[in-house]
């Protein structure tokens, strides 16, 4: 197998990173681990090497086959000795001084040291990089207008209007998670805003403010019980508001959501977040539609791939749908 046949996926979340490899047939090996939270701010990218490595060997390749490696990755992004490095809030402990964040990473490095392994690295928002996943492969093929948002230990968006996907002056573009929603709430979010949207209702700040999984409390919510419900209906209100800040700003037509929690309780909550997007400014907001994402769970894995894998490929990809496998 030559170094061309080959390309290789991160997918960096605030929870699990995920490390796959493929060739024109589509994915050879994926690995999963938690991603980790204390040691020395170069502990990320050093895992990322690592488990590049071990789906390598699972698939067994040789490990200097790969040349390229796609980046999904949790923002926002700054800059670290001239290349971008991570500033998750869900990740980097030095932001907020958040009791659940070990360390006090305030940025950490990332392509610098993937530069130094792989011949080529492109990183891209998690979101953006779903964004393309779903335009090329999955539920909004070709829309020129769209937005995909993750409801999962973060909340982001990715934005594409007439066409173009968005990415601003430093690649940052979608952080509509951070939108201030409520100067009452004391919800605290990882960076160190209260009342945020991703304060009030992302998996990781509700279960910090609960005290227990936000599994539990949907999971609760979702066979009516009635502390959970209330929470979760809350919940839904913020997200269905923050959709429509975005439908009313960007005029797009359909949102693609993905993400952990939408993936397990999306049927029953869509009601009450279409609520919020439909009873107001119908001139903006009549027609929207909210789908779930088609790659499920392994979008921001294809996002991954995309950005790296040769444009011949994506027509086979299509056809064997290898997200279903």
């Amino acid at each position: 197998m030559n170094k061309a046949s080959l390309v290789s996926a991160l997918d960096i979340g605030g929870t699990k990173i995920a490390a796959s490899i493929a060739n024109a047939d589509g994915p050879l090996a994926r690995v999963t681990e938690p991603t980790p939270k204390s040691g020395t701010p170069d502990t990320v990218a050093r895992q990322c090497i690592a488990m590049l490595h071990a789906a390598c060997d699972q698939a067994g390749v040789p490990r200097e086959a790969i040349e390229a490696v796609g980046v999904s990755s949790a923002g926002p992004f700054a800059q670290v000795d001239g290349m971008l490095g991570l500033a998750s809030p869900n990740i980097c402990g030095g932001q907020a001084q958040s009791a659940d964040l070990p360390n006090d990473w305030v940025v950490i490095p990332l392509e610098g040291p993937l530069r130094a392994q792989f011949a080529t690295v492109a990183v891209e928002n998690d979101c953006v990089s779903a964004l393309v996943a779903e335009r090329t492969f999955g539920a909004v093929q070709g829309e020129p207008n769209c937005v995909y948002v993750t409801w999962s230990t973060g909340i982001g968006f990715g934005f594409c209007v007439d066409g173009h996907i968005l990415h601003g002056k430093h690649g940052n573009t979608g952080h509509a998670g951070h939108m201030l929603m409520s100067e009452a709430s004391d919800a605290l979010c990882g960076c160190g805003n209260r009342g945020d949207l991703e304060a009030l209702i992302s998996g990781r700040n509700l279960a910090n403010r609960l005290g227990q999984s936000t599994a539990d409390v949907f999971d609760a919510a979702r066979n009516n019980e009635p502390a959970a419900r209330a929470i979760a209906e809350d919940a839904a209100r913020w997200f269905g508001r923050g959709l429509y800040n975005v439908a009313v700003a960007l005029d797009t037509r359909v949102f693609v959501v993905g993400g952990s929690v939408w993936q397990h309780h999306g049927e029953w909550l869509l009601p009450m977040v279409r609520r919020e997007l439909d009873t107001r400014m119908h001139a903006l907001t009549d027609g929207v539609e909210i789908v779930p994402a088609g790659l499920g769970g392994l979008v921001a894995d294809f996002g991954a791939f995309a950005q790296v894998m040769p444009q011949e490929w994506v027509q086979a990809w299509r056809e064997k749908a290898p997200w279903k496998t």
